[in-house]
């Protein structure tokens, strides 16, 4: 059956805000929640793994709460590089990495804010009778440190960008086939970059962390991005089968050509 222009524009512009809406909320809330870091062995019902790394150092499986739902930006990365190309990725991560700046300086400027006295009051203690300063709280939760902010915020658009690069070299050899293959060979690869460049540039750069201690920290980060990576491509090919429904055959295929057709890195 024969689609029109206009009904193929329409279904376009619609896929494209709904990813661009699960892709933005999810990074967004990333970054907001991830000033909490968990132990995953604990999660699991582990005993803590007590690693030495490079003889001195003992690292667990200690995990930042973005990390939950970061690998779904992954997937959400792939699936827009794969319908609407380089430009779609670009153009989404740049606007996201925009509203993340806009977020965290909405916090910085909230933070500052002298607190209502009945607000502390009716909030003096916890459930325990303990005293609580519920103003301390917020401040804490909500305010990262510039240069987690700025580490955060280079690494992003550095995978990013890294990311789209790499699936698309991988698609041109692969062409239609092996979706698997560009879209974890892609993230493994940017996220092995990510992991590394917002702990040196947050925790060494602007922090006091040591050389060893980005490496260990980095090495458990990128362990994890590469599990969830692998685990979750049926999650990708789910993602393209619904899409695939959406739009119909004929309109999928045109929009993926469509994508790959660009190869230009501008």
């Amino acid at each position: 059956m024969e689609i029109s222009e206009k009904e193929y524009q329409s279904k376009k512009t619609n896929l494209f805000i709904i990813l661009a809406g699960i892709f933005l909320t999810n990074a967004i809330l990333a970054e907001i929640i991830g000033v909490k870091i968990f132990s995953g062995e604990e999660t699991l019902g582990l005993s803590p793994a007590n690693w030495t790394f490079f003889g001195t150092y003992t690292l667990d499986f200690n995990l930042t709460a973005g990390a939950v739902i970061w690998p779904v930006v992954f997937i959400t990365t792939d699936i827009i590089n794969e319908y609407f190309g380089k430009k779609g990725v670009r153009k989404i991560s740049f606007i996201t990495a925009g509203l993340i700046a806009y977020v965290f300086i909405v916090i910085s400027l909230v933070t500052k804010l002298p607190p209502a006295s009945f607000w502390l009051d009716v909030n003096e203690v916890d459930n325990n009778g303990n005293p609580f300063n519920i103003d301390y709280a917020f401040n804490t939760i909500f305010r990262q440190g510039l240069g987690i902010i700025i580490g955060s915020l280079i690494a992003f658009l550095i995978g990013q960008l890294l990311d789209v690069y790499i699936f698309q070299k991988l698609r041109s050899i692969t062409g239609s086939k092996m979706i698997w293959l560009r879209a974890t060979g892609s993230t493994l690869v940017s996220q092995f970059i990510d992991s590394f460049v917002v702990l040196g540039i947050a925790f060494y750069v602007f922090g006091n962390w040591s050389i060893e201690q980005i490496i260990a920290v980095g090495i458990i980060n990128y362990i994890y991005k590469f599990l969830v990576a692998i685990a979750l491509t049926p999650l990708l090919y789910a993602g393209h089968g619904l899409i695939d429904r959406y739009l119909g055959k004929s309109m999928a295929a045109r929009l993926t050509a469509e994508a790959s057709g660009d190869q230009s890195f501008n």
